[in-house]
Order: C-alpha cells, then sequence, then structure tokens
C-alpha cells in the first residue's frame, strides 16, 4: 500500500496507541484525530467523520479507522475512497483484542473497563455529567444509580502503554470502583488490532469497505 495515498482517522482517546502501532510496525501516515467528545452522540461522531473524509485531498485512497462501529456511527454511511474498519463494537473491544480472531465484542456483562494512559482521563462522575439528558424529575443520584447499579465489576486493562500498575493508577482507579461500589481486577489488552491495520494485516477482523459501498450493521457484526 503506497504510504502515501493512505491516512489515519483515529479517535482522541486512542493517540497514544495509534502512535505506537506506527512505531512498531514502520509506518507514518499522517493521521487525523477525531475528538472523543463526539462518542457521546453517534450522530455527532458520525458527521465527524463525514466532515474529516469530505476534507481529505483526492490523492487519498485509504482511510484506517482506528475505532469500531461506536454505537452506530458508521451504521449506513458510504465513502468515496476505501475505508479499513476494525469489526468491532467499540474501542474498549478493540483493545481488548489479544489474538487475531474475530470477536466484535470480549467485554463481560456486568463489567466497566479503563484503560486511559492518564488515569485523571477516567471518571463516572464525568460520564454521569455528559449524560444527563430526558431524565427530568429525577434526582441526580438516583440517575446515578440507574446508570451505573447494573455494573459490578471495574475492570483495568492492561494494553502495555498505560502505566496501570502504578500507585496513582491503582488509587484513581480505586476511587471510581468505590464509587459505584464494583469489585476491582485487571484484564490482559494490547495493541495487536491496530497493529494490524496499520500494518495492512487485515483478516476477518477487519471490514475492508470500497469506494461506494454502504457500510451497514451486519458487516460488524455477525
Amino acid at each position: 500500500m503506497d504510504r502515501s495515498d493512505t491516512v489515519i482517522f483515529a479517535c482522541s482517546a486512542l493517540e497514544i496507541y495509534v502512535s505506537a502501532a506506527q512505531e512498531k510496525e514502520g509506518t507514518c501516515y499522517p493521521a487525523v484525530f477525531l475528538d472523543k467528545e463526539n462518542h457521546m452522540e453517534p450522530k455527532c461522531m458520525r458527521q465527524c467523520i463525514l466532515d474529516a473524509e469530505k476534507s481529505l485531498p483526492a490523492t487519498v485512497k485509504n482511510v484506517l479507522v482506528a475505532m469500531g462501529f461506536c454505537g452506530g456511527a458508521l451504521d449506513s454511511v458510504s465513502f468515496s475512497r476505501r475505508f479499513v474498519i476494525p469489526r468491532v463494537d467499540d474501542c474498549v473491544s478493540m483493545m481488548l483484542q489479544t489474538d487475531g480472531q474475530y470477536n466484535p465484542n470480549p467485554k463481560k456483562t456486568g463489567h466497566l473497563y479503563m484503560m486511559e494512559p492518564d488515569p485523571e482521563d477516567f471518571s463516572f462522575e464525568k460520564m454521569f455529567q455528559d449524560n444527563q439528558t430526558g431524565y427530568e424529575g429525577v434526582s441526580p443520584e438516583m440517575l446515578f444509580h440507574m446508570y451505573f447499579d447494573s455494573y459490578g465489576n471495574l475492570d483495568i486493562v492492561d494494553t502495555g502503554f498505560n502505566d496501570c500498575y502504578s500507585e496513582a493508577y491503582a488509587e484513581k482507579a480505586q476511587e471510581n470502583a468505590d464509587r459505584i461500589h464494583a469489585a476491582l481486577d485487571y484484564v490482559q489488552g494490547g495493541n495487536q488490532m491496530l497493529e494490524r491495520l496499520v500494518g495492512g494485516r487485515w483478516n476477518e477482523q477487519f471490514l475492508v469497505a470500497e469506494p461506494g459501498r454502504l457500510i451497514r450493521h451486519r458487516d460488524f457484526f455477525e
């Protein structure tokens, strides 16, 4: 694949992981980082992706998408150039991949996952504040319980690029776990899927959408 005709679209939360994947694979594709705040509304992320694609020069023929389906942000869209997209439901599932097998959602029911390189970027309180819509007449504390009472576990994802065993990281994770009365544990993750994406090793874990193809939900989930 010609390096001059390829760019990467990535969620801004994955910047360190995209850079690490490129370093390992020996690639240097330009990367467009899309604001992670757009994940709060899939339609906002969809529009952000569409706008970013339209802004690319005609010389770009391939877009490597360092994101997943993301709540439907990539449902019922098509592009004027080839898009290569991990067949996973979201970025957490992408970072939980530890082999080359297709598994769109390896997350466990009742588990939340923390993988941020900076533990200060992870906060249940912030998640709650960013999603208080459509619940007039419900107290903030009751609404908080509605959001998080179904989760009994907070798992720290050891990606190899977050200092997740440090005292500061563990303390911040424990604060969040205590806030929702969840058990804290570690799970293994990694950067293998992003490495395969930028390295051009596109197996069944990836959707290769040629120009004009309408991307649908079923393309990600068999």
